[in-house]
């Protein structure tokens, strides 16, 4: 009888992918290590992959984004250089529906890889918020960088 009861007391939990999606893009992007150094501005088109999901499970909201471009190519205006997008962009969170609390997860991979040395460059980022129940930051994780190879 409580086995009975504790499995009608357990809320299933809901999976749903709200949004999968190929998407065309335009993007023009300053590429600080192009050129010798000089930079110049790449040109960018392409499909950008998107992908969303939550789950409802309980007392608790919790899900992802995702974005990650698929053949994004462009070109060096100054230099006429190829260059490709490349990395992924991912979020989480989860979040408690009584009392508010939250929790969000950022990771950034951006990435613009071009011809030859020292043209590639590099963006990442890790960022962690926690918010209380009065929707208070009460953490903060920011770990940025940039780097040209």
């Amino acid at each position: 009888m409580a086995a009975v009861t504790m499995v009608a007391l357990i809320a299933p939990a809901h999976a749903a992918v709200q949004f999968n999606d190929r998407t065309e893009i335009g993007l023009t992007v300053f590429v600080p290590c192009a050129d010798g150094g000089a930079g110049e501005i790449v040109d960018l088109a392409g499909p950008l992959h998107t992908l969303a999901s939550f789950t409802i499970n309980g007392n608790n909201v919790s899900g992802y984004f995702h974005f990650q471009p698929q053949e994004i190519v462009g070109v060096g205006e100054t230099t006429g250089l190829k260059y490709q997008a490349t990395g992924v962009t991912q979020e989480s969170f989860k979040t408690a529906f009584l009392n508010s609390q939250a929790n969000l997860t950022y990771v950034n991979n951006f990435r613009i890889i071009g011809q030859g040395p020292g043209n590639n460059y590099l963006v990442h980022e890790t960022l962690h918020l926690t918010f209380n129940a009065n929707g208070t930051v009460t953490v903060v994780h920011d770990n940025f960088s940039i780097a040209c190879q």
